[in-house]
């Protein structure tokens, strides 16, 4: 009964294992299928399909190096502005309220700070 019952035992795990192995191959193939067409895998698995994301890195022209900067500079304002309501208001809702303000107005603040006009 028992030498039965270990077979049994042995053959699901054989039947299991064949067909991890399975699993792996077929995922193997497929992976080297979306290799060759250019598709990329991300550290979770997912593929990146958007053009942005295809390997060409980020762009290294001067007017480029100019608008990092200048993000740069509108996001070190802004937190200097949330830190100060921080530290000046104690209530929750002055410092949530400053956070949104912040978020809504940096676009407009890029414009008027960094316009070509």
């Amino acid at each position: 009964m028992r030498a039965r019952a270990r077979a049994e035992r042995e053959r699901l795990a054989a039947e299991a294992a064949a067909e991890r192995t399975a699993r792996a191959a077929a995922a193997a193939r497929r992976r080297a299928r979306l290799d060759k067409l250019g598709v990329r895998f991300d550290k979770l698995g997912v593929r990146s399909l958007s053009p942005s994301t295809r390997g060409r890195g980020r762009q290294t022209g001067a007017l480029a190096v100019r608008r990092r900067n200048q993000t740069r500079l509108l996001i070190a304002l802004l937190v200097v502005a949330n830190v100060v309501v921080w530290l000046i208001d104690p209530s929750w809702a002055a410092r949530a309220l400053a956070l949104v303000a912040s978020v809504l107005v940096a676009p407009v603040l890029y414009t008027v700070l960094f316009r070509k006009a």
